[in-house]
């Protein structure tokens, strides 16, 4: 007999709008606890210091996490010049400083250097493994930690205030994308040095601050069921494939569905499922069955959801 998990079976998405002093990790336990979930994971981990958008995944959602890990996330974000701290946030130790403070055209004149694809050293104090151990705690206890630099991608970044000490900017970017780095970087090109004095996540992929609740709005609610998001919420952006009765038992038993018949060739055309090694959601009158991998004539089950 297996064993039985605690709590209840939820499954969805919570658009958490994260408060400032609460690790990822601590916010998703809260969610866990308010919603009395079995099971729960996240989209993208945002610094304790950072607030805004951490999508949440209750139950089978979870199966979901990477399709929202992958997509483009917007940061507004504010640079305060002059000092440069080893967590090149505000809650380090200032390892730096610099009288040099840059003027509006020079920030602007280098922006379009940190667009595009673009080489980046993320912070040593960070969640990245090294030896199996995450860096954060090899530089809190005083090692000396080596981060090999990686290529992530910027599709944008404005200039959007500039005051005497410091600046606002907005980006959008990629995957892996550290804002920290970002700022350091940008200091560094322009003469001074300066750290993340502010920063807010407003959007991943689907989920923004329209659809967003906070813990103390969640806490509140009498049905917090009316706070759920869709499993399917994440996959807006992957092909959906209605399929029928006997191929959904077929699925849900984890076999492969063989699309030879001209019709179900058809059926592939019509979703834009063409070409071999795609991804979509296979539904059965209009409710998601499981993620499936489209390999020539064969539609076999990578995710089967069990809602």
């Amino acid at each position: 007999m297996g064993r039985r998990r605690k709590g209840d079976k939820v499954d969805g998405w919570i658009n958490l709008d994260k408060p400032p002093g609460m690790t990822s990790t601590q916010a998703v336990g809260k969610v866990r606890r308010i919603m009395n979930a079995q099971k729960v994971g996240h989209a993208g981990t945002l610094d304790p210091l950072a607030t805004g958008i951490l999508p949440i995944a209750l139950g089978e959602a979870t199966k979901t996490v990477p399709f929202a890990q992958d997509r483009i996330k917007t940061y507004v974000f504010t640079v305060q010049w002059g000092e440069q701290r080893d967590t090149d946030d505000g809650e380090g130790d200032v390892i730096e400083t610099s009288g040099t403070r840059p003027t509006k055209e020079q920030i602007e004149s280098i922006l379009e250097k940190y667009t595009g694809n673009i080489e980046q050293t993320p912070p040593k104090f960070s969640a990245i493994k090294i030896d199996g151990k995450r860096a954060y705690d090899l530089a809190r206890a005083g090692e000396d930690v080596e981060l090999k630099s990686r290529i992530v991608y910027i599709e944008s970044l404005q200039l959007t205030d500039v005051r005497d000490d410091e600046a606002d900017f907005e980006v959008i970017c990629g995957k892996g994308t550290y804002i920290r780095s970002l700022a350091r970087d940008m200091a560094l090109d322009l003469g001074t040095c300066g750290y993340i004095k502010a920063l807010r996540r407003t959007k991943v992929g689907p989920f923004d601050e329209k659809n967003a609740i906070s813990l103390d709005k969640l806490e509140e609610l009498d049905d917090i069921a009316g706070a759920l998001l869709p499993l399917e919420t994440a996959l807006d952006d992957i092909p959906a494939l209605a399929i029928k009765e006997a191929e959904m038992a077929k699925l849900k038993n984890g076999q492969a569905l063989s699309f030879i018949a001209k019709p179900d060739f058809k059926r592939l055309e019509e979703t834009g499922l063409q070409e071999s090694n795609q991804t979509a959601l296979a539904l059965y009158k209009g409710k998601p069955i499981a993620l499936v991998e489209i390999r020539g004539p064969e539609v076999k089950p990578v995710k089967v959801l069990n809602l």
